[in-house]
C-alpha cells in the first residue's frame, strides 16, 4: 500500500510537470516562423527633415548666386582686373569688387556728363554754320537777282565802312558776352554769341542801321 501510494504521487507530480511544460511551451513565440514572415519597411524621411533639407538646397543656390553676380562683377569692370601691387596676387575680396564696381560707375557718370557737354558745343557750332550758310546764300541769291545794282556807284572805302561797320558792333557784343576763365569757357560763350547775335535778323538789323548812318553821312 506503501508503495502504491509512493507511486500514485510520482505521477502526479509527473503529470502536473508536464502539463506546466506543455502550457510554457505554447506561450513561448515560435520565432523561426516570425522570421520568417517578417519584412523590414524602408526609412521615411520626416517632414522637418524634408523642410531642412529644402532649406540647405535654397541657401545653397543663394550663395552660389551671390559668387556668380561677383564674379561677373570681376570680370565686367575693367578696374578689377588690373593688377592691385597693394593686393598682389591674391584673389580681390567682395568688399574690393563692390569698391571698384563704385568708382567705375562713378567714373561712367562723369564721361557721360562730358560727352553730353561736347555734343551740346557740337549742336551750338552746328546752328552757327547753319546761321552761316542761310546768310551766304542770301548775300549770293541777292547778286544773282541783281548783280549790277549800286556797280561803279560808290568806291572801296565805302563798301569796308559798311564792313567796318558791321564787325565794330559785332565786336561790342562779342566783347560783352564772351568770357576768357578757361578755354572750355570761352568755346561755350563763343557758340552762345553766335546764337544770340549772328541770327539772320539780328545780322540784318545791325547791316540796316550801319547802312543807315553810311547815308546819313553820304547825303
Amino acid at each position: 500500500a506503501a508503495l502504491l501510494g509512493d507511486c500514485a504521487r510520482k505521477g502526479s507530480v509527473v503529470s502536473r510537470a508536464n502539463s506546466i511544460g506543455s502550457t510554457s511551451a505554447s506561450s513561448v513565440p515560435n520565432t523561426d516562423d516570425e522570421d520568417s514572415d517578417y519584412h523590414q519597411e524602408p526609412y521615411k524621411e520626416s517632414y522637418k527633415d524634408q523642410r531642412r533639407r529644402a532649406h540647405t538646397q535654397a541657401e545653397q543656390k543663394r550663395r552660389d548666386a551671390i559668387k556668380k553676380g561677383y564674379d561677373d562683377l570681376q570680370a565686367i569692370v575693367p578696374t578689377c582686373q588690373q593688377q592691385d601691387f597693394s593686393i598682389g596676387s591674391q584673389k580681390l575680396s567682395k568688399a574690393i569688387v563692390l569698391q571698384k564696381t563704385i568708382d567705375y560707375i562713378q567714373f561712367l557718370h562723369k564721361e557721360k556728363k562730358k560727352q553730353e557737354e561736347e555734343v551740346s558745343i557740337l549742336r551750338k557750332e552746328v546752328m552757327a554754320l547753319k546761321i552761316m550758310k542761310v546768310n551766304y546764300e542770301q548775300i549770293v541769291k541777292a547778286h544773282q537777282d541783281n548783280p549790277n545794282e549800286g556797280k561803279d556807284q560808290i568806291s572801296d572805302q565805302m563798301k569796308f565802312n559798311v564792313f567796318q561797320g558791321v564787325m565794330d558792333s559785332l565786336f561790342q557784343s562779342f566783347n560783352a558776352s564772351i568770357s576768357v576763365t578757361s578755354f572750355q569757357e570761352l568755346s561755350a560763350c563763343v557758340f552762345s554769341w553766335i546764337e544770340e547775335h549772328c541770327k539772320p535778323q539780328t545780322l540784318r538789323d545791325i547791316v540796316i542801321g550801319v547802312l543807315h548812318q553810311l547815308k546819313s553821312q553820304l547825303y
